[in-house]
Formats: structure tokens, C-alpha cells, sequence
């Protein structure tokens, strides 16, 4: 810097210089500074496998048999002949009903038959002795006539008599109540002598059988049609018998401990809930499943033989609330991709759609990852093989 500038000019000049210097260090600081770090990420290798297809769907039992004990006569009841609660064989009697008034009515009809079979007999012994005489014009032809309609009439009546018998009979019968069906019998609704009427709508007892018991499902319309074309399409396996089987969690959330089969599924669909009516057989013995409990069942459906499982943890949704992965290209860069999921096994999910073997699935390391950035991968696929429930 020239000594003979005047102080103001050095001085200028004194901090441009300077300028000059930080501005040039800055510069040999930028070129040395390191790249930034590619992020690490780790991702399995997308491949098919035998995946049991499950849906888990609420219900509640119903009962296969039950039957309300109703009387077919009118009367007092004279006894109850059952303990509430216990179980009853088919043929068993629960209810006696006075039976005085049947059994008079009963051996009115057996006098008024004798009378008339007595009757028949005189009649018939008389048009036996006019057959002759009429054939020897001793009597006329009118008055043999007259006694062979009085035989038929007779034996009208005796007919007539033998119906009535049978329908006394019987009204006499059903003053004794049976059980229809064997089971297991609830409350009485009566009470020795009360008086009960044949025509009355409310049951003296219900008998319901509970072994078997059925489990009815309500599946979603949409469901039902999938699992349907991939059975008739050979993608997903069934039980020879078509069958499936299906596992209960009860109430209080145990398992119970015998499997059930599928019985059918409906052919209407409910327009109001856009379901299928799904029902179960279940073995009883013990009597724990009762009529009207709500349970939770696993149906299984089938085997998809190439089905597809991704980690639940490589899953997420986007503002749409569509399913979405990570992928990673040949050249490690980083796509989203929209897929298809549909339940779960363990803590994999099972994809329908949107992946295909091959396909590398970002799994870890999912916060450094975003859409269109280079990555450094690693490959986690044999851990997640080998512990497929992390």
C-alpha cells in the first residue's frame, strides 16, 4: 500500500484487503469440506410363499335345535314333571294336564260307537232276512231298498264314531306334554294348577339342544366375492370338502378349545349392511358356549400358494389413507409406491396388490428415506426369514 495516500484511502484500502483474505480463506474451507453422508437404510427382498388366508369377524351362537313347549288341549296342569335347567330326553314327559274332561269325552265316543256298531248289526240282520222275501216278492222292493240304506247309514255312523274315538284319544293324549327333542330345558313358565289354553302364544318351557351349537358370521359382501373367485380360480386352496375351519376367542378373550367347520354362507345379501349371513358349527359337550354369547372368530379361508407378506413396519398411508412402501431401485434411489393389503398374519401385512417378487421393500431407517433420494442399502431379508413376527 502506498505510504503517501492519505490516511482515509489506507484505511479503505486496509479493509478491502482484508475482505479480500476471509472471502479467499472461505473459499479453500468450501472446497476441502467432506460430501454429507448417504443415508443407510435396510430392506428385504419381496418374495411369494404358502400364506394361510384368515379374516377375523364377529358373531354371536345360536342355538341348532330349540323347541317351545306349548299345550295342543286346555286345562289345569296337575304336575311338572322336569327340573328347570336340566337336561331332558326327546319322548320325556315335562307337563301333566288334567286329563278328567278328556277321558269323559273319550268314553262318550267308545258308548256312542257300541251303540252304533249294535245298530249296524240289527239293521243288517233285517235287510239279510227282506233279501229272500224281496226275491220272493213277499215284501217290496222299497221296503228292501229302505233296509240297505239304513245299513250304510249305519255304517256311516259307526265310521263316523271310530273318528270321534281317535280324536278324544288323542286330546286325551296331549294332556301329557313331551319333550321333542333332547336338550338341556330352561324355566317354567306355569306352575301346578294354573290353567293353560291350546291356542296361547306363550311357551310353558323352551328345550334347546347345545351340542352342536352354531356360530353366525356376518362377512362383507366385497370379501366374500374375492375369496370366492381366487377359490374358483385355483389361487387359493381349500379343504376337500370345501369346508373351512374356524377358531373361537370368547368373550373374556379365551380361546376355545375346539375347532369349528363352516356350515354355509347365505345366498342374500343384507341390503341394509352389505354382508353375508356366515354360519359355523361348533362341538359343545361341555355346554360353555350358550345361545346369544358374542364371540370373535378366525375363519380360515384357504391357502394362497404365491401370496405375498410384508412387515407391518414398512407400511404406512398417505393423505388419502391409501397403503404405501418404500422401494429401492437398481441404483438405490428411493420410490413410494401404492399397494393393496388385505388382514394380516402375525405382524406382517398380506399384500393383494401392488408388489411383485423382486421388488425391495425398505423395512429400517424409514425417516432417512424420502421419495427420490440416494440411499446405502443393507439387506435384512434373511433376518426378517428367519423372525418373521418382528
Amino acid at each position: 500500500m502506498p505510504a503517501d495516500l492519505p490516511y482515509p484511502a489506507r484505511k479503505r484500502a486496509a479493509v478491502a484487503a482484508c475482505l479480500a483474505g476471509i472471502v479467499l480463506l472461505a473459499g479453500c474451507e468450501k472446497k476441502q469440506a467432506a460430501p454429507p453422508p448417504v443415508p443407510q437404510v435396510g430392506f428385504i427382498t419381496i418374495h411369494t410363499q404358502p400364506v394361510l388366508r384368515t379374516t377375523e369377524l364377529p358373531g354371536r351362537t345360536e342355538a341348532v335345535v330349540t323347541a317351545d313347549i306349548r299345550p295342543q288341549v286346555s286345562g289345569v296342569i296337575l304336575q311338572r314333571l322336569f327340573v328347570e335347567g336340566g337336561d331332558v330326553k326327546a319322548g320325556q314327559q315335562l307337563y301333566q294336564i288334567d286329563p278328567a274332561p278328556y277321558q269323559a269325552v273319550y268314553d262318550g265316543a267308545v258308548a256312542t260307537l257300541m251303540h252304533d256298531q249294535a245298530q249296524l248289526a240289527t239293521d243288517e240282520a233285517q235287510a239279510r232276512r227282506y233279501k229272500p222275501l224281496a226275491a220272493a216278492q213277499a215284501v217290496s222292493a222299497q221296503d228292501y231298498e229302505n233296509a240297505l240304506a239304513t245299513v250304510a247309514e249305519d255304517e256311516a255312523n259307526v265310521a263316523s264314531a271310530k273318528a270321534n274315538i281317535e280324536s278324544a284319544r288323542i286330546n286325551l293324549q296331549y294332556t301329557k306334554m313331551y319333550s321333542p327333542i333332547s336338550g338341556t330345558i330352561g324355566a317354567s313358565s306355569v306352575t301346578p294348577g294354573a290353567l293353560v289354553t291350546a291356542d296361547q302364544t306363550t311357551a310353558l318351557a323352551t328345550v334347546t339342544q347345545l351340542d352342536p351349537i352354531y356360530v353366525d358370521l356376518n362377512e362383507s359382501s366385497t370379501t366374500w366375492l374375492r375369496l370366492k373367485q381366487e377359490a374358483d380360480s385355483g389361487q387359493l386352496e381349500t379343504a376337500p370338502d370345501g369346508s373351512a375351519k374356524v377358531t373361537l376367542t370368547l368373550e373374556d378373550g379365551s380361546t376355545y378349545n375346539l375347532p369349528g367347520k363352516l356350515q354355509f354362507a347365505e345366498v342374500n345379501v343384507d341390503q341394509s349392511t352389505g354382508t353375508v349371513l356366515v354360519r359355523a358349527l361348533f362341538p359343545n359337550p361341555q355346554h360353555l358356549l350358550l345361545p346369544g354369547m358374542y364371540v370373535h372368530a378366525e375363519l380360515q379361508e384357504g391357502v394362497n400358494k404365491n401370496g405375498i407378506l410384508v412387515p407391518q413396519q414398512a407400511v404406512s398411508h398417505n393423505t388419502h389413507g391409501d397403503a404405501t412402501v418404500l422401494l429401492l431401485n437398481s441404483k438405490n434411489v428411493v420410490s413410494e409406491r401404492i399397494i393393496q393389503i388385505d388382514g394380516n398374519v402375525g405382524s406382517d401385512w398380506v399384500v393383494t396388490g401392488g408388489l411383485k417378487p423382486g421388488d425391495r421393500v425398505i423395512v429400517d431407517g424409514l425417516q432417512n428415506a424420502t421419495d427420490g433420494a440416494t440411499v446405502s442399502p443393507v439387506d435384512e431379508t434373511a433376518q426378517f426369514a428367519s423372525n418373521p413376527a418382528s
